[in-house]
């Protein structure tokens, strides 16, 4: 393919050249289990401890708050499940939000089949939690908040803060999944009154198999993984050690750029979705404009089908997707795009578009000129585009 432009960083992203170059010597020279108490590998065990500086730093942690883990999913179930299980005996009841990964309502339904109740919040047309929603749904047997930081298919960022404060002010611990949005815009855990918090490292320029789970000192939830005991014991398995590595690298180089890369792919993205909406009729951003992460734009073009439109583009040399790339095998709308309101027949036409470090306005003037193409020519093939054009030509 002569001509490569990615605009689905948000399924996954390049490893930094620097995060693959820390990783190789602990392939090849450094390769000591840490667990082990000879010198040649108990040394890797403190490069571990350095990779949770740099990580709790970042958040305004503990170091010793920092769990490594196998990505954001196994965060995700490890926050939900481990909650459960430790604090069963006060409550069953969880509250979350309809617009979650599926690593959070998948895992919600695995509980409600073993006898916990979830509260499944609506959204604003825009993908916003109402905080006073959140309020309202918190009963004595609430033992567990869950709400992402911000949606990996609309982008729109939470109200992460209020929500963290109303479940302090009523003892309820408070978990979010910031699997997109960490090392994208700041977060403080203390600020933000998060006691849990997942993170992926394939999202932020790090490699993929590698994350971590943010638990507040004096949570008391249970491993999730059971065997040795890595991880403080509480999560068994060797440690990947590269990963680790190249996680650590990742955030490093992903905190010390984040406030330029936010302002430089804000501008660009504001300049797509300009673009989109002044030359291509008939279409919809989903999210809020605002309240919105900085490499974001996500469309719905009424009367074409989004998985054509991908396969299209994809001919063209330009990477995107219709939603989260999890469920990329599904012929079913996205759950979002339907919680927001979007009907079916214009839930399938949507289009997820991810900017990354390396995204040029050339980039974005060349998608743009292939959309508009791509566009009408679908359209062109639309029995129901051509009845809507009669009905206004009339």
């Amino acid at each position: 393919m002569e001509k490569l432009i990615y605009l689905d960083n948000a399924a996954t992203t390049k490893t930094a050249p620097e995060a693959v170059e820390a990783m190789l010597p602990y392939f090849t020279e450094y390769y000591g289990n840490p667990s082990s108490v000879y010198g040649f590998a108990a040394s890797n065990k403190e490069t571990i401890t350095r990779q949770r500086e740099i990580i709790a730093q970042v958040l305004g942690a503990r170091a010793n708050e920092i769990y490594f883990t196998a990505g954001g999913t196994e965060a995700d179930n490890w926050a939900l499940i481990a909650t459960a299980e430790a604090y069963g005996a006060k409550g069953k009841h969880i509250i979350t939000s309809s617009i979650e990964h599926h690593a959070v309502l998948h895992t919600c339904e695995y509980l409600e089949k073993r006898g916990y109740e979830v509260t499944y919040l609506d959204v604003d047309e825009n993908g916003l939690v109402d905080p006073s929603d959140v309020e309202a749904a918190i009963r004595p047997d609430t033992i567990l908040i869950s709400i992402m930081f911000a949606n990996n298919e609309i982008g729109t960022i939470q109200p992460v803060k209020e929500i963290g404060k109303i479940a302090h002010e009523h003892g309820v611990l408070f978990h979010t999944d910031a699997v997109q949005a960490f090392a994208q815009v700041p977060i403080d855990v203390d600020e933000c009154g998060i006691d849990m918090l997942s993170a992926s490292g394939h999202k932020l320029n790090g490699p993929k198999g590698i994350g971590f789970l943010y638990i507040r000192k004096g949570v008391k939830i249970r491993s999730f993984i059971h065997g040795g005991a890595q991880e403080r014991k509480r999560r068994a398995g060797t440690e990947n050690v590269p990963g680790i590595v190249g996680l650590g690298k990742a955030i490093e180089l992903a905190a010390a750029s984040m406030e330029e890369r936010a302002g430089k792919e804000t501008g660009l993205r504001d300049y797509l979705i300009q673009r989109i909406e002044k030359e291509i009729p008939y279409c919809r951003l989903n999210g809020d404009r605002v309240r919105r992460l900085p490499n974001n734009v996500n469309f719905s073009f009424q009367f074409i089908e989004g998985e054509s439109l991908l396969i299209m583009l994809d001919m063209k040399g330009i990477c995107a997707s219709s939603g989260s790339a999890c469920t990329s095998g599904s012929l079913d709308p996205s759950h979002v795009l339907l919680a927001i309101g979007l009907p079916h027949e214009i839930a399938h036409g949507s289009l997820r578009m991810t900017l990354g470090a390396d995204t040029t306005r050339e980039d974005l003037d060349y998608t743009v000129d292939c959309l508009k193409e791509i566009v009408a020519q679908l359209r062109g093939m639309s029995p129901l585009y051509e009845d809507f054009i009669k009905k206004q030509e009339k």
